[in-house]
């Protein structure tokens, strides 16, 4: 089994554009989403759930008006400044408590209990090349790097369960913990990146990261054609640092079509230069075909 990262330095470069368009290409294949702050892959695949399953991102203190005698003890002892008195009551914010449970074993009165916070899910279903393995972490919910490893774990589950060979993984922006869940243990890492300055900066930054953990790196320039100068400077880059880059795709407003209708470019309209580029991608990187010499190739 190959496991393929797909990732950027920064949101909006086509990341999740182009792991839909991957997952399309071929049948049984396995994708996981693990983007789960923002899941929306499945928006795409249209997956039919047959499993669905809670997901414990910690606790959220509670109290007990009926019993709590104001004492105000817990605010004293909380480190996190999320007890206070609020009109003359002390109220914890949901949104600040970090669910140590200190407030409730010091609170006089044993008024404060801990509520799980189980309202985020994870998700496996089918979807018309394959299987879809995501999550959604609920709002003001935390640990989204544990809910990846929820997600990884369950798609290597299906794929070896399967016997199939490929799992497409869409992983989150950046350079955070949910992203090092992500990475760990990939067989493979496709950045997906764009022709402005920030992308540049994010770009060098996660190759920095994908290069900590010596994963063979290969970079995507989406919508090369809006600024070729920016294009040019990356490729230079890129070759400077011995970092092969499999495609530059171009600007089209058909991808944006291509998603209204829930479809990937190649499905869409497979005639297209974007879609013709991400099939010669998916042969480098998936099929382990021949990388381009150069990225002008």
């Amino acid at each position: 089994m190959t496991e393929i990262a797909i990732l950027s330095g920064k949101g909006g470069t086509g990341k999740t554009s182009l792991s839909a368009a991957l997952a399309t290409i071929n049948h049984q294949t396995v994708v996981a989403d693990c983007d789960v702050d923002t899941a929306n892959l499945y928006l795409i695949l249209q997956p039919e759930n047959y499993v669905e399953e809670k997901f414990l991102t910690g606790h959220k203190a509670v109290i007990d008006y009926s019993s709590c005698n104001q004492c105000g003890i817990c605010i004293d002892y909380c480190r996190f400044d999320a007890i206070a008195y609020v009109n003359g009551r002390v109220t914890i914010s949901e949104t600040a408590c970090d669910g140590c449970k200190l407030c409730s074993r010091v609170c006089s009165s044993q008024s404060i209990t801990m509520v799980p916070g189980d309202k985020s899910y994870w998700y496996i279903g089918n979807y018309r090349n394959g299987k879809l393995i995501h999550a959604r972490l609920a709002p003001g919910e935390e640990n989204s790097g544990k809910l990846v490893n929820v997600v990884r774990e369950q798609a290597r589950k299906t794929a070896e369960e399967t016997g199939w060979e490929t799992l497409i993984i869409d992983g989150p922006p950046g350079t955070g913990c949910p992203v090092i869940s992500t990475l760990t243990g990939v067989d493979k890492t496709i950045i997906v990146t764009e022709p402005t300055r920030s992308g540049f900066h994010d770009l060098k930054r996660i190759v920095e990261l994908t290069n900590t953990f010596n994963i063979p790196t290969y970079i995507v320039v989406n919508k090369y054609d809006l600024n070729e100068n920016m294009t040019d400077q990356i490729l230079t880059w890129c070759s400077d640092a011995g970092i092969p880059v499999v495609g530059k795709i171009p600007f089209d407003p058909q991808i944006v079509e291509a998603m209204l209708q829930c479809k990937s470019i190649v499905e869409w309209a497979p005639e297209t230069q974007a879609a013709k580029e991400i099939h010669a991608i998916y042969q480098q990187v998936v099929n382990n075909g021949t990388i381009r010499k150069s990225a002008k190739d």
